[in-house]
């Protein structure tokens, strides 16, 4: 990092925090060289020399795979107990996780409010928060997973909480799943 990065307060704060940025960006969209993840992470605000870019990459262990058009992008192992790189996930593919980890995994889903309580087996839970994030469900602000227990936090909707809405969308996919 040079002097101007850290003056201009363009970098995060922490290194855990920019591996966060560019394990998101290129679980979100396909990135081809190192020059074109330090732009993306330029126009979030984040700059970055290509050194400190290579060595972030090492570190996050991401590797070249190649994509289903047969271009290749770079990709970081997934979360869970699958450590292999994954390629970035189309809308669809998430959807079907999500609807399949639910139909194996959620237990019950209640709401209060803006906060849906979904159980799990004990274990589980993690996995079944990592899949909502992942999915990026309208409505669903985020999550927060214990043992066996997640609880998501819905957005307030203009006809009041989102919360009972979204417990049956979770309940609707454990039973299509």
């Amino acid at each position: 990092m040079t002097a101007e990065e850290v003056s201009t307060g363009r970098i995060p704060a922490t290194k855990a925090a920019r591996h966060a940025l560019i394990r998101d960006v290129l679980s979100r969209q396909s990135v081809h060289s190192q020059s074109e993840l330090a732009d993306l992470l330029a126009h979030q605000g984040v700059t970055v020399t290509q050194a400190t870019l290579s060595r972030d990459l090492v570190e996050l262990r991401a590797v070249k795979i190649r994509t289903p058009v047969g271009a290749l992008a770079y990709a970081v192992p997934g979360e869970g107990g699958d450590r292999s790189p994954a390629p970035v996930s189309d809308a669809e593919a998430l959807a079907a996780r999500l609807a399949r980890l639910c139909s194996e995994l959620l237990v019950t889903a209640e709401a209060s409010g803006s906060l849906v309580v979904l159980r799990t087996p004990p274990g589980a839970a993690q996995f079944l928060a990592s899949a909502i994030d992942h999915s990026v469900l309208p409505g669903v602000l985020g999550t927060i997973a214990g043992d066996d227990t997640v609880l998501v936090i819905a957005r307030e909707g203009a006809d009041g909480p989102e919360g009972p809405a979204i417990a049956a969308r979770f309940l609707e996919l454990a039973q299509t799943g």
